[in-house]
């Protein structure tokens, strides 16, 4: 009886499996953007009824497109998408360009005309990011003004119509956040839509009421089931890599945001931008 050779089946079905892991982690995943609804209030704070309060960070907008995938075309849908759901308010937290200067980036003037086209009858916000400190965030903050685009670094506005304030905290992992400075003009036991790009600012602020939220953590990019979060940049915990956050009797929203870092990865960590409503 002739004998034929075994063939390798199970290295042929664990090369089958990883081929497609790689594939979703490395294409698909990354530029699946989840559109998440949340909710504005909580027991302590009731917000005005209707008020939708809609966030994108992390846009990390480049040239090369098929690394960093945040290019112009799909920032552009993006940029739609928010604009179709109608929100009143838009915070934007920071690290709109990808890299730190070198010629993976839009210019920063190309980006902010990208995200100026973002509407929202109340206004749209921002804060830099480490990203764009890295860039140079005195000309990030002159070109999104221009744009029309608020930025409140360390600083606070009151929301037209409403008696909330909207509060810019500046980026910890850069050295630039001062909680105290950016809540200081808000007038005691007033309504406040604080956002932050690095979370570990939650720590040190002083008590609000309202909504705050925070981006540059991505999620992690990969995060393992029964896990979390492999990495998570800056001096927040790993437990605040994403989603709500609870510390000391307050909570604070973290997205996973729209674009990558590092590595053009995300694993069970869509990239999104959340309407709060």
């Amino acid at each position: 009886m002739t004998a034929f050779p075994r063939r390798p089946w199970g290295r042929i079905a664990a090369a089958l499996v990883l081929a497609a892991l790689a594939a979703w982690g490395f294409v698909i995943e990354p530029r699946w953007v989840a559109a998440r609804i949340e909710p504005l209030g909580s027991a302590q704070w009731q917000p005005p009824p209707g008020l939708k309060v809609a966030m994108a960070g992390d846009w990390h907008l480049t040239t090369r497109s098929a690394w960093r995938v945040t290019g112009a075309e799909r920032a552009a849908r993006i940029v739609d998408e928010i604009n179709a759901a109608q929100p009143d308010v838009i915070l934007l937290p920071g690290d709109f360009l990808a890299g730190s200067g070198d010629d993976e980036a839009f210019s920063i003037e190309d980006m902010a005309a990208v995200l100026g086209r973002l509407k929202a009858p109340q206004g749209v916000y921002a804060v830099l990011g480490n990203h764009d400190w890295w860039h140079d965030g005195e000309r990030t903050a002159r070109a999104l003004s221009a744009q029309g685009i608020r930025v409140l670094e360390n600083a606070s506005v009151r929301l037209p119509g409403h008696d909330i304030w909207v509060v810019g905290i500046g980026d910890d992992s850069t050295g630039h956040s001062a909680p105290d400075k950016a809540l200081a003009g808000v007038p005691k036991g007033a309504a406040t839509l604080v956002m932050m790009h690095d979370p570990f600012s939650f720590a040190t602020m002083p008590r609000t009421q309202g909504l705050v939220v925070a981006s540059h953590t991505h999620g992690g990019q990969v995060s393992v089931p029964g896990h979390g979060a492999l990495v998570v940049p800056g001096r927040a915990p790993r437990e605040w890599a994403y989603g709500w956050i609870a510390h000391k009797g307050r909570r604070m929203y973290v997205t996973s945001g729209l674009g990558v870092s590092i590595l053009p990865v995300r694993f069970n960590m869509r990239p999104e931008w959340v309407m709060f409503r």
